[in-house]
């Protein structure tokens, strides 16, 4: 894993298409409703009940919060406790550069970049960051198999290809997590299985140079099967691990339920809410970010648009991913600024 997460050019020029892709997709958004104003946004706020608004705010900076909880419980669980305050900006870096970096790939180098600037050795790290994105995975599933078995109406309220992308997303995830799983268990079953898999890429000329490619793979798997010993032996802070990230997912997912109380909506339909973003984030995981973004919105109001009155689905969609995304990575952003002077004065 690397330790750095680019030049500050290439972070700038990231920066600068998420806001580009973030621009496009309010457009995209607003533009479904003829009637949509600044002013009309203003009002559909205004009368909304506020604690339920606060509900959502506190549910956004939750999802923060036991991100780096968890960061905490699996750096603890490998002997390397973490303050408060240091699982908090490793969380807000992760989630900073994961929103404006493709395929999220910053978040995770970024995070074990300011870990080991305040002290946590580098294999605690990395290994805790492991540990975290398996249980990360595995919290979308639960959550995502919960809404599908409870409100399996909610899925036929999406038009074709969202259900296309929940699906696949869904699978995939899965797949992920039984990877990891075979990664701790079953290391020698996975080893033949990615090398059968490298040899029939070869033969069918999809990849070239197989021996080089092998000798690289067999390395990583070699690194990683250290890493996996490490979790392995430590199935407590795997458990605590995987219950913060279950309360992280459940934080994003609630902001809309409670914004859907604050604009008046019963339980019943504020639960319908909540299953719909259940599966936008199952099927929006499947498309690389910052591209997602817009898949998001996208998904969003597909499955919004059956019990959301179409007066308020812009505002609601909009108001919902203001919270949940775009007012949160920019708090995010500012942490991992505020961070990252306060290194380099340290530095000076």
């Amino acid at each position: 894993m690397k330790k750095k997460s680019g030049s500050p050019r290439s972070r700038l020029l990231w920066s600068l298409l998420f806001v580009a892709i973030a621009a496009l997709s309010v457009y995209a958004i607003v533009s479904q409703s003829r009637s949509f104003t600044l002013d009309t946004f203003a009002d559909y706020i205004g009368r909304a009940h506020i604690p339920w608004v606060i509900c959502a705010v506190l549910c956004m900076v939750g999802f923060i919060v036991f991100e780096g909880e968890a960061v905490r419980a699996a750096c603890r669980g490998f002997g390397h406790p973490v303050r408060p305050l240091g699982g908090f900006v490793y969380s807000a870096s992760d989630i900073y550069f994961s929103a404006i970096t493709p395929s999220a790939t910053g978040g995770q180098p970024a995070s074990a970049y300011f870990m080991i600037r305040d002290g946590v050795p580098p294999l605690v790290a990395t290994v805790s960051l492991i540990a975290n994105l398996a249980m990360y995975t595995l919290s979308i599933i639960v959550l995502g198999a919960l809404a599908l078995l409870t409100q399996p109406f909610v899925f036929t309220a999406f038009g074709t290809l969202s259900k296309v992308l929940i699906l696949a997303g869904f699978v995939l995830q899965a797949a992920l997590v039984v990877f990891f799983v075979m990664l701790i268990l079953h290391q020698t079953m996975l080893r033949k299985i990615a090398l059968w898999g490298l040899h029939v890429l070869c033969r069918l000329h999809i990849l070239r140079g197989e021996e080089t490619r092998r000798e690289r793979l067999c390395a990583h798997m070699d690194d990683y099967a250290s890493y996996a010993r490490m979790i392995r032996e430590h199935p407590g802070a795997m458990g605590m691990t995987f219950l913060l990230n279950l309360l992280q997912r459940l934080c994003v997912i609630s902001v809309p339920f409670f914004l859907s109380l604050a604009s008046g909506g019963t339980f019943a339909r504020s639960a319908r809410v909540w299953a719909v973003q259940c599966c936008t984030v199952l099927g929006a995981g499947l498309i690389p970010i910052p591209g997602a973004m817009g898949v998001s919105d996208y998904m969003m109001l597909d499955g919004f648009a059956s019990f959301i009155p179409h007066a308020d689905l812009v505002d609601f969609e909009l108001l919902s991913r203001a919270i949940s995304f775009y007012i949160c990575v920019l708090l995010c952003g500012s942490v991992t600024l505020v961070k990252s002077l306060t290194l380099r004065k340290r530095e000076k």
